[in-house]
């Protein structure tokens, strides 16, 4: 664990793999940020529809106020964890552009002030407004296994286990989500990119070259879900999701 200078802009690839029952693969190229949730990034207001960040589009919404990083503490306390007020959060996320975002996965380091892991949360959000935070217990290689909870694409149910790895350093930033099922590897999703400094120069350069990022991500799960939907994957009946999942 060694984190980057924030705030910074994490430009690389995402890929999807799945392998069960058919096979269907891509990679496309994205970039995230990775913001310390005490100094969020303050842009010129000319900069600003090209990136912020709302309480409204993580964990509980920012219902009980105080932010995200509130209802982080909140999240947290109520599975057993404290975070100090000297702690350190690091979210790795989409910001909304113009308006609009999908964050399928976001991440939140929380750092003590030694710099020793107090908490990992990964966040999964789906296309139906919904969205479920795991509880991540990584060994020291960042890797761990959870059990799958939350519906997320409407080609699997809620079975089987999740293969998680991540790695946040000056380098490379890297979130990797593998489906077991059933000894069976369904599917794998990957984020890798390399920090970089977020300045204005960075952030418009990023913003040229992966135009409306966001919006982009949303268009491409449909394509993608319609082409399964052409090939005859089965559509699987989606279950209604408790709001508990991320209070």
């Amino acid at each position: 664990m060694d984190p980057p200078d924030v705030p910074a802009l994490v430009v690389g690839a995402v890929s999807h793999t799945r392998g069960h029952p058919i096979r269907h693969a891509f990679t496309h190229r994205t970039y995230q940020w990775l913001v310390d949730l005490d100094a969020l990034p303050e842009l010129p207001r000319w900069l600003q529809p090209l990136a912020r960040f709302d309480a409204a589009d993580h964990l509980d919404g920012g219902r009980l106020g105080g932010g995200i990083r509130a209802d982080l503490e909140r999240f947290l306390a109520r599975r057993g964890t404290r975070l100090e007020p000297t702690d350190r959060v690091l979210m790795l996320a989409n910001a909304r552009i113009l308006g609009h975002v999908f964050d399928p996965l976001t991440v939140f380091w929380c750092l003590a002030a030694d710099g020793r892991v107090r908490a990992v949360v990964l966040e999964v959000h789906n296309t139906y407004a919904e969205r479920h935070a795991y509880v991540l217990d990584l060994d020291e290689r960042g890797w761990t296994r959870v059990e799958k909870a939350f519906y997320v694409s409407p080609f699997n149910d809620v079975s089987g286990t999740y293969d998680v790895r991540l790695r946040l350093g000056p380098q490379l930033v890297s979130v990797s989500v593998g489906l077991d099922r059933a000894g069976t590897r369904v599917l794998t999703a990957t984020s890798r990119g390399v920090p970089q400094p977020a300045t204005r120069a960075a952030l418009l350069r990023v913003a040229a070259t992966h135009v409306l990022m966001p919006q982009r991500v949303t268009a491409l799960i449909r394509l993608h879900g319609i082409r399964l939907w052409l090939r005859r994957l089965p559509v699987l009946p989606r279950p209604s999701h408790p709001k508990e999942a991320v209070r």
